[in-house]
Parts: C-alpha cells; structure tokens; sequence
C-alpha cells in the first residue's frame, strides 16, 4: 500500500493554512481512498477482491466501476448505484467487488454556486478558481439543474477481457433534457497519471436514482457546489493474479485520453 499525505486547513476568508508540520499521520477522514490504479483497468484487468460493504467504509462519495466492468458505479450519500448499459442506475448489494473505484467520506471545505447556464468547459473553468492550489486533490460534489447531460456506461465484459479503449469504441450514451441530479467526481493533478485520470473525472446520478453515467457533458441551468479539499491519498492494490503478474510499464496515455472522450 502507498499513502501520500498533504495535511491543510481553509480559512473562513478562503486562505490554506497549515494545521499541523506536514509528515505521515494516521489515516483520517479527509482522504481520497483507491483501489487498484488506471492503467490497471486500461490494460483489461476488471476483476477485483474488494467488496462494496469495505469500499464504503473508506467513504460516502466516489466513483468508480464494478467487477467484469460491468457499467459506471456513482457513490452519493452513502448509496451505491450501478449504472448499466442499459442506462438503467440499480442500488448495489454490498457482496459486489470491484476492480477500481475512488472515494472519499466527503467534508465540504468550499462552496459555489451558478444561476446561469453554463456548459461543462465553462463550469470546470469556474470550479478551477475555487480551488487553491492546483497541486491538491479534490473531491467535487454538483447539485444542479441541467438542461442537458450526456452520460456513457460500459456493458460487462467476458474473459478474456478486451482493453478499455476497445470496449468505450461501442459505448452506449444517453442523453437527457431538463434533469436535475447530482455530479460526483474528482480534480486530481497531472502527477496522478498512471494511477489515475489527471483533471476531472465526473459521474452523474439523476434526483431520483433512476438513471445516470460517466459524465461526457452538460449544459448546466443552476446549481450548488461544493469541494473537499482532501489531506491525503491512499492508494490500496488488489491482491489477485492479474495484477500482481501483469506488466504495467506500457505508457497508456493516449488510451486514457480516448476513453475519457
């Protein structure tokens, strides 16, 4: 297991001050936690031992996908949905594994909001501005209504597993008008590739849990934001076959833009 710690305080005024001398200190609330890395699920490995009972014990908001890459997994409030191709959001029994997922237990730090229209570019550029420091992690939580969304899942693969890049060429997308639902994801900086997406990485879950997906865009009306500003990354391997043997020194960067089109 690998554990990198960044320990920060946000003052009321919106300023970062130190709370206590940087260096490693027990693992707390206010931690991005992962299993498995990126270029592990872009090199076809979709098969994992963590169950999604001990996934929500390291948080309450994430993402992430579930065992045979079977659809787009939305962690809000707690509740684990499983967007399938069908684009169809089920809740998750906690016996389901995953081979990859993000989380966090999520502690709003700063808040914004629009009451304009603004589409995804626009949105993510205002985001940027809130944030302090382009060198922490974030987590993101969007309350909003859109006049727009248009999300992707993926359909569960089969042995032997396809890479991702060859799976997302077929994805099935849905697009919506005039919904209102939640935006969860992550900013993380270029210094993650490899182990995960660097700049955002969005997943959408419709008001009523009916229906969502990976983000690809949106047109948004109006909306709360909040972030949590994370002192911490733990990143926690599987310990099956495939990733413990598979040779993940492949530069997989351009699959990863692809995918994340």
């Amino acid at each position: 297991m690998i554990c990198f710690l960044f320990l920060i305080s946000v003052c009321s005024s919106g300023c970062i001050g130190t709370e206590k001398e940087p260096g490693i200190k027990e693992y707390g609330t206010d931690v991005i936690y992962q299993i498995s890395t990126i270029d592990a699920l872009l090199a076809g490995m979709y098969e994992g031992d963590l169950t999604v009972a001990e996934l929500k014990q390291h948080g309450d908001l994430g993402l992430g996908t579930f065992n045979d890459l079977d659809g787009e997994m939305v962690l809000l409030d707690g509740i684990v949905y499983q967007v399938k191709a069908d684009g169809v959001a089920y809740r998750v029994k906690d016996s389901v594994k995953t081979p990859f997922a993000t989380v966090t237990k999520f502690e709003n730090d700063i808040s914004g909001t629009t009451d304009r229209e603004m589409n995804n570019t626009e949105l993510n550029r205002y985001i940027g501005t809130l944030m302090p420091s382009r060198n922490l992690m974030y987590a993101i939580r969007i309350d909003g209504d859109f006049s727009y969304m248009k999300t992707r899942s993926v359909p569960a693969q089969e042995k032997p597993y396809p890479r991702l890049a060859e799976v997302t060429k077929d994805q099935p997308t849905f697009e919506f008008e005039n919904v209102s639902g939640t935006i969860v994801g992550f900013w993380l900086s270029e210094y993650v590739g490899n182990v995960n997406v660097p700049g955002y990485h969005l997943h959408f879950i419709n008001s009523n849990g009916s229906t969502g997906g990976h983000v690809l865009e949106y047109m948004i009306r109006s909306g709360n934001i909040e972030i949590d500003i994370t002192d911490g990354f733990y990143l926690q391997f599987p310990a099956t076959a495939d990733f413990l043997y598979a040779d993940l020194s492949e530069d997989l960067t351009e699959e990863l833009v692809q995918i994340e089109k």
